[in-house]
């Protein structure tokens, strides 16, 4: 997958966006421009092997991470970093 050229403070948001438990993919890929898929790939190219499926671990059971599968809306925490 072909990602696009990114700056280390980009990568390095981006990065702490994903970790994050509360930010979606759909609030990265509003600010960045980054699919699912693509966010995915990125940190699969940027961490340790051991350090990805932790994360990937971590996500797949985060319903936060997917705004539609959100049982709140109102009152999220909210990055003074995050655009939306």
């Amino acid at each position: 997958m072909k990602l696009p050229n990114l700056d280390p403070e980009t990568i390095n948001r981006i990065i702490e966006m994903a970790w994050e438990d509360r930010t979606s993919f759909d609030a990265i890929e509003a600010q960045f421009g980054l699919l699912e898929k693509e966010v995915i790939a990125l940190m699969r190219r940027e961490m340790k092997e051991s350090s990805f499926q932790m994360w990937r671990k971590r996500v797949t059971k985060r319903n936060t991470k997917h705004l539609s599968k959100r049982e709140f809306i109102a009152g999220r925490f909210k990055s003074h970093n995050q655009k939306t």
